[in-house]
Parts: structure tokens; C-alpha cells; sequence
């Protein structure tokens, strides 16, 4: 099967190609900005018909969409992340022989949600920003296309090559120059949010999983559990063997080292198979009449996310692999040896 992949650079691109180049059946196509594609060309200020002639040139039978931007000012993102898939469904559509589109959407187009309980793809969005904003706009754009297209939600994806503006490749990078330096304290913004943490290889099988299927429509992907931002902290924090301390929004809080007696077996992944976590320490699944701990801030104002991931199980016969307390092991193996 012939693809067409757009984003291959990216966090989540990098880890797509890896993974359809191992593929013997794929006949894999990168498009790009970069020297290094085989077709450059720039979705931001591109035309429909100068990509629709790539297209016919290439004839893919699946496009597979990572390309975006996660950062920047609003003009940015919009010509990233609106602009560009308006390009690419145009260009599709205006092909010889229309290909499938699986498009990487972002969870953040769901915006704040009820605490406790997964959002389901029938959920309202209701996204607060420019880059929810933007996200969104695109996938309405793939939906309303009539093209064969899927659009997977992804909710919050971590694992080696994080960019070091995320939160965990910030607190990577805090934990190591806090390590050369001998520091005893790394500065983090607030991380009382629970978020459903996903590895990138997982979803990169999801991708994959999504462009041999017949699925369309918006589909979650997630690990379908909530993880408070400031368990899976700890996490990396013991991974990089630091015994200091994390001060977050102008409070101090104790790590496993500052604590009497054993810690971490309520931990996501802590000696348990993945997705696996001990009864009663699972955020979302409480106690009647207890609430999250997670609360809107300024800069943040979304405290609680989980994906409803029954339609990736059903649909692409997916579920996550990677145990969090790997992902985040990995992040720090490779945050220790960058030179």
C-alpha cells in the first residue's frame, strides 16, 4: 500500500515513519519542509492544485496528516493547523484517484470537560485558546470534506523525543541541570491536573492502525485513565534519581525521598502491567463524593482529562502498551545522555 506521509519531523511524525517504514507491505512517501523529504512542500503556503499534482504523481491509497504546530502566535497555529488541512482535503479532493486521510487531531479541541468521568468523541467541544481553536477547526475541515478521513483525537502524549517546551521535557531538563549543578530544587508550573497520559510509540501503532482500517469519524486515543500531572512527575523524578525537591506555583512539594516510609505503589505503572493501576489510587475512579484535586489556574484551565477510548478498542482493535513509568523512563534516558 502506498502512503503519503505530511509531518514526519514532528514528535509524533518521527515516530510514525519509524514505524511504516518497518512495515514491508508500506510504500512510504514523506512530504515536507525539510531537505530530507522527498517531496518538499510547505502545506502553510502551498496550493490545493500544486499538491494535488504531487498527488497524482505519488497516487497513495492513505494520507496520513501529523504536520502542525503545537507552539506559536495565533497566526501561526492557524496556518498550521487550519490553513494547511484546508490545503491538504482540497488537494485530495482535486486528485485522480482521492486517497483516505487519517489526520492527527489533539484532545485539546475538547476543552474543559465534567471532572471524573472520560470524554467520550460525542462530547460538545468547547475548546478555550488558539491552539484548541485551531485544532479544531481543522478537523471540522477533514469531517465536512466527504472524503474517506478519520481524525484521531490525541490526548496527552509523552515518551522519548518530547519536546523540551513540554511539560515533561521541561522537567526532564530541569531535573538534569539540577543534577550537573547540585541543585535541590526544580521550579515547575502547577501540576495538580489530572491528564490522560498516552506514549508516542502507542499512538504512532494507533496511526498505523487507523490507515489500514475502515474507520472514520473522530476517534479517541488515549490510555483511558486519568493521571494526576504531579504523580506522573514523581515518576521521572525517581527515574532521574534526584532527592531534591519540586516547587510548583510558589509551594513546595515533598518527593518520595522527603517521605517516611515506602511510596510508589500507588504510582501509575509501579510494578503493575500496563494500564494496571491498584484499586482506590485510580484518579477518575473515587469515591463517591470525593472530586478530583484538579482545579482551573490561570494558563490552564482545563484540571481534568480522559479519553473514552472504547471506539479505538472496537474500531482499529488498539489499546496502549507502553506503561507510563516506562514512557517517562525513557524521557529521562534520554534527556541523561544528550551531550
Amino acid at each position: 500500500m502506498r502512503v503519503l506521509l505530511l509531518g514526519a519531523d514532528g514528535f509524533i511524525g518521527r515516530r510514525v515513519t519509524d514505524r511504516l517504514l518497518m512495515d514491508q507491505e508500506l510504500q512510504v512517501t514523506v512530504l515536507g519542509r525539510r531537505d530530507s523529504a522527498d517531496i518538499r512542500f510547505d502545506l502553510t503556503t502551498g496550493s490545493p492544485g500544486a499538491l494535488a499534482r504531487f498527488l497524482d504523481a505519488v497516487a497513495p491509497q492513505v494520507v496520513i496528516n501529523c504536520a502542525g504546530a503545537t507552539y506559536g502566535s495565533s497566526r501561526t497555529l492557524i496556518r498550521s493547523n487550519t490553513l494547511a488541512v484546508a490545503t491538504v482535503c482540497e488537494a485530495i479532493r482535486r486528485s485522480r484517484e482521492p486517497a483516505r486521510l487519517v489526520h492527527v487531531g489533539s484532545a485539546a479541541e475538547y476543552g474543559p470537560v465534567p471532572g471524573g468521568v472520560p470524554v467520550s468523541e460525542q462530547a460538545e467541544p468547547r475548546p478555550v485558546g488558539p491552539y484548541g481553536v485551531s485544532k479544531l477547526a481543522g478537523t471540522e475541515l477533514v469531517l465536512a470534506s466527504g472524503l474517506d478521513a478519520a481524525v484521531l483525537r490525541v490526548f496527552d502524549v509523552v515518551g522519548p523525543g518530547a519536546p523540551t517546551a513540554s511539560l515533561f521535557g521541561r522537567l526532564a531538563e530541569g531535573l538534569r541541570r539540577a543534577l550537573e549543578r547540585d541543585e535541590h530544587q526544580v521550579r515547575m508550573p502547577d501540576l495538580s491536573g489530572y491528564r490522560d497520559f498516552v506514549d508516542v510509540r502507542d499512538v504512532a501503532r494507533a496511526i498505523q492502525a487507523a490507515a489500514v482500517s475502515a474507520a472514520t469519524g473522530v476517534v479517541n486515543i488515549g490510555s483511558g485513565h486519568a493521571v494526576r500531572a504531579r504523580d506522573a512527575a514523581q515518576l521521572l523524578v525517581r527515574a532521574s534519581g534526584f532527592e531534591g525537591s519540586i516547587v510548583e506555583e510558589n509551594r513546595q512539594v515533598l518527593l518520595p525521598a522527603q517521605v517516611g516510609g515506602p511510596v510508589g505503589d500507588h504510582l501509575p505503572g509501579h510494578h503493575h502491567p500496563p494500564g494496571q493501576y491498584l484499586p482506590g489510587h485510580l484518579p477518575g475512579h473515587r469515591a463517591e463524593g470525593q472530586r478530583p484535586e484538579g482545579r482551573a489556574v490561570p494558563g490552564e484551565p482545563v484540571p481534568w482529562r480522559q479519553a473514552d477510548v472504547r471506539t479505538a478498542r472496537d474500531r482499529l482493535g488498539w489499546r496502549t502498551q507502553v506503561p507510563l513509568e516506562e514512557s517517562l523512563g525513557d524521557v529521562w534516558l534520554e534527556t541523561a545522555c544528550r551531550v
